[in-house]
């Protein structure tokens, strides 16, 4: 017989890991598994100097969100370990973020985070600690399907964290439960009173944890002191407009602050490291149609190869909180195309690009990959072409091209 966790046991014989940030989600999923009966773990990983983020010493290791795992699982009654994964993030997803950014990309360290660290990781602990499971507190639901566990999207759709979880394979997937995916954060917070954890009121985290100022580029320079390089700042059609002190200093789609004068709206529409070029021209530039991924994860029914062969129409996401577009992925001379329907703005290599099932809403998950180009984002002087007029997606799902 199955328990609520669909594992096989009674919940006391269920070993559960419980990955405790510190944050209200978390200490909830936590106190909900503890009061069903489970044997509850918590563990909290250490992953940066918060004091060496904020440029302030003697501030604790990320102690505040240290502290508050440490009381709540005091407060539960369940044993609380803290991991030291300082070396292996810095490794694995800070400096990953700073190279990323220094190629003339645009990362998703929350995605590297998960891929490499808590679902590889800390999960890989959770297994040689005895657990059955490793639950988080991501607002994503998990399903038993016909071919295997499945991802959907949370049933709050504001709160919705799918996106950042598209490389999850489909083995971490069988070990992983997302007990908040159908409650609302507003529930969830009420849990967190109703259970009298201290952390019931505490704020959301907004930014990347280790970039708590909002300033990357000051971690880029610290982690890749010099690396940085000025350059020129150029239009589309050729001219140098200006200088630029680093690609590092500017994001694809970005107007305001640019640093040169023009008679029209200018946006950045590449970012050229190999000749330290910020490529500048008019927002017509900015929409791509077509983009090729790297590192593509699938988690569909059917292989990927089969899938792709004829072309999957899917739902596609490029940014976390972007609309779902409707495009087909498929194959060509053994890269993996994405072919959007409307095109999108602003699409920068780094990026991930998700896709969702094109029936039912696009609740369920498919998988994604890493934009590796993308045809808009990615012009240059000499190929210059008339911006691309977006398609009626009603067109496209009927297959024209």
């Amino acid at each position: 017989m199955l328990n609520s966790l669909h594992l096989e046991g009674r919940p006391a014989e269920t070993r559960v890991v419980v990955a405790m940030s510190g944050g209200v989600d978390s200490s909830v999923v936590a106190a909900l598994l503890k009061d069903q009966g489970y044997d509850v773990l918590g563990i909290t990983l250490q992953l940066y100097d918060h004091g060496e983020a904020v440029g302030r010493k003697g501030t604790c290791c990320a102690g505040t969100d240290i502290q508050d795992a440490r009381r709540v699982a005091e407060a539960l009654g369940i044993p609380h370990y803290v991991l030291d994964y300082e070396a292996r993030f810095k490794q694995a997803v800070m400096g990953e973020f700073a190279d990323s950014y220094l190629s003339g990309e645009t990362p998703v360290p929350c995605v590297a985070c998960n891929q490499k660290i808590k679902f590889h990781d800390l999960l890989e602990t959770a297994e040689g600690l005895g657990a059955a499971a490793l639950a988080t507190g991501h607002y994503v639901k998990s399903l038993p399907g016909p071919a295997g566990w499945e991802l959907h999207r949370a049933a709050d759709k504001e709160r919705d964290q799918s996106y950042f979880l598209f490389a999850t394979t489909p083995a971490q997937l069988s070990f992983l439960r997302f007990p908040l995916g159908d409650l609302p954060k507003d529930e969830t917070r009420a849990l967190a009173r109703s259970f009298g954890l201290t952390v019931a009121e505490k704020s959301d985290s907004q930014d990347i944890c280790f970039v708590p100022t909002g300033r990357y580029t000051q971690v880029i320079e610290r982690l890749r002191p010099g690396a940085a390089e000025p350059g020129n700042i150029v239009h589309v059609d050729g001219r140098v407009l200006g200088r630029h002190t680093g690609i590092i200093n500017y994001t694809i789609g970005q107007r305001r602050g640019i640093g040169v004068a023009a008679s029209e709206p200018l946006y950045v529409v590449k970012l050229d490291a190999g000749r330290c070029e910020v490529v500048v021209g008019p927002r017509g530039c900015l929409r791509a149609r077509t983009l090729t991924l790297r590192d593509v994860n699938w988690l569909g029914d059917e292989p990927f190869e089969t899938a792709a062969a004829l072309g999957v129409e899917v739902l596609a996401r490029i940014r976390s909180t972007g609309p779902l577009r409707p495009a087909t992925v498929s194959v060509e001379n053994g890269t993996v195309v994405v072919d959007l329907a409307e095109g999108e703005e602003g699409v920068s290599p780094g990026q991930a690009c998700v896709f969702y099932a094109a029936t039912g809403g696009g609740e369920r998950l498919l998988g994604g990959g890493w934009i590796k180009s993308a045809d808009g984002a990615w012009m240059a002087r000499d190929d210059f072409a008339a911006p691309l007029e977006p398609r009626p997606a009603e067109a496209f799902l009927a297959g024209s091209r």
